[in-house]
């Protein structure tokens, strides 16, 4: 981390926020809450966190509005309107830059001859560019990734060590794919037949558009016929599964774990949270949130936020979850009605 010494008044002109307390108090390092000291930034976003706030040693806190009649005593609040964000914008200042490739090929990268290299590429050791693929400008292939024949990938795309691009497929520009991942493996198929399984031939491949980020040890299996896609702007964690000619549309986020069946669609700005699943061919539309082990076995209009196993609308899943409490305060009322009935009738 940096040693930045910066005050409270240049950090609530950065952040845009509302001092309270001591604006000429100063810091020199972020922290996390519980771990903050007092030469220390960190933040609180929200009001059920409040007791952080009487837990922490921490000399500046960006906090939500609903703390802004908080202590100073000690420490400088400053108010802001998304303290996830503003508090990503002070890490950023305070973050050392990550190590920078160096343009140039490693001595032990194996290239072949009808590939084409764009300007200023770094390829690392022992990387392996296959027939007639195309590297952009300022794209940077780390140590033991393989890119398969007549791959393309776009300018200034960083894939780190150990990244797979099967055969044909291809990544945009300014794309971030992260070690370990698998693009353009074969889909799964096969069908019955009378000596066995069958595989069926996966001929498509995988396009992924530009501004696009893959995390670590994720999958992205290239299409049966066609393609699998991933639109611009589209964030994926570790370990997500995407399956044979599923499109994933633009600034749509895939939380870790999470698995989508074959040919299924996402709409644009579609969030699936950890570990859940959408069933193959149906669709998911704009803006449609899926929360955490859920399991989408239908498709949804835009806009739907979606619970449960199988999935349902949030609606419905608290109606039913609300029901047994409804029922037992109906058998109160019952039991109550029974007794009036029985001493009235002696």
């Amino acid at each position: 981390m940096k040693q930045i010494s910066m005050s409270a008044e240049k950090i609530a002109e950065i952040v845009q926020g509302t001092i309270c307390g001591d604006p000429q108090r100063t810091i020199d390092g972020i922290a996390g809450i519980k771990y903050a000291a007092a030469n220390h930034l960190s933040f609180v976003g929200s009001k059920k966190y409040e007791h952080q706030l009487g837990e922490t040693a921490a000399g500046i806190i960006l906090i939500c509005k609903d703390l802004a009649g908080a202590s100073t005593e000690n420490r400088t609040l400053i108010v802001c309107d998304n303290v996830d964000l503003a508090f990503a914008k002070m890490s950023a200042l305070f973050a050392e830059e990550p190590p920078q490739a160096v343009p140039g090929i490693h001595p032990s990268a194996v290239i072949a001859a009808s590939a084409v290299i764009g300007q200023n590429v770094s390829i690392g050791a022992n990387a392996v560019i296959e027939e007639n693929a195309v590297i952009g400008d300022n794209a940077v292939i780390s140590a033991l990734c393989y890119v398969g024949h007549e791959v393309k990938i776009g300018a200034g795309t960083l894939l780190y060590p150990n990244v797979t691009v099967m055969y044909r497929c291809e990544i945009g520009a300014k794309c971030i794919i992260h070690p370990g991942v698998v693009i353009g493996a074969d889909g799964f198929g096969f069908i019955p037949g009378p000596a066995g399984l069958v595989k069926v031939p996966q001929t498509g491949i995988v396009v992924i558009g530009n501004d696009v980020e893959i995390g670590a040890n994720t999958t992205i299996d290239r299409a049966r016929f066609g393609k699998t896609m991933i639109k611009d702007n589209v964030k994926i964690d570790d370990q997500v599964m995407v399956a044979h000619n599923v499109i994933v549309g633009e600034s749509s986020i895939l939380i870790a774990q999470c698995g989508i069946a074959g040919s299924a669609e996402l709409g644009r700005g579609v969030i699936l949270a950890g570990k859940a699943g959408v069933n193959g061919h149906i669709t998911i539309g704009d803006g449609c949130q899926i929360a955490g082990t859920s399991s989408v076995v239908k498709s949804l209009p835009p806009g739907q936020i979606a619970v449960g196993t199988p999935a349902e609308t949030q609606r419905e899943f608290l109606a039913r979850v609300g029901l047994p409490k409804k029922v037992q305060k109906l058998d109160a009322k019952i039991k109550e009605l029974e007794a009036k009935i029985k001493e009235l009738s002696k």
